[in-house]
């Protein structure tokens, strides 16, 4: 489910009653996405989680790699990207941390072997420097595209 766009997903009260029934019915886990409805879906998790006081109660996690700019660091899983997007998502999400933050790597366009070889050198990077400070775990996202 995607929040924030009526296109792919649904607006702000469509995804206001979704979240409400998800978490009404035990739901505690969400994912989401710096790219997705262009940060919109960040931000209405965040308010819909802050509303109803519940981020002690719920597993958050978020995704990079995508770009979401013009310009070399503006995508991708290099470090400035990765943790510029990590400060972003804080802030749309309205929170001090997210439970798992991780990066998508396309495919499509290089053997999977290739995508994974700097994944653990990532996420090691990124735990490193964030470990308290933003995120709990850190993950890959293998997408096709």
């Amino acid at each position: 489910m995607t929040f924030g766009t009526a296109r792919w997903g649904s607006g702000e009260d469509g995804s206001r009653a979704v979240f409400n029934a998800y978490v009404d019915a035990g739901g505690n886990f969400v994912d989401t996405a710096d790219v997705y409805s262009s940060g919109r879906s960040e931000e209405l998790l965040g308010r819909f989680i802050a509303e109803r006081g519940l981020r002690n109660q719920m597993v958050v996690a978020t995704k990079a790699g995508f770009s979401a700019g013009k310009g070399v660091h503006a995508g991708g899983n290099g470090a400035k990207h990765v943790h510029a997007a990590l400060d972003g998502s804080l802030g749309r999400l309205q929170t001090d941390h997210v439970d798992c933050s991780g990066c998508t790597c396309g495919t499509r366009s290089r053997r999977a072997q290739n995508a994974l070889q700097p994944v653990h050198a990532i996420a090691a990077s990124a735990c490193g420097v964030r470990r308290g400070d933003g995120q709990r775990l850190a993950g890959v996202s293998l997408s096709g595209a």
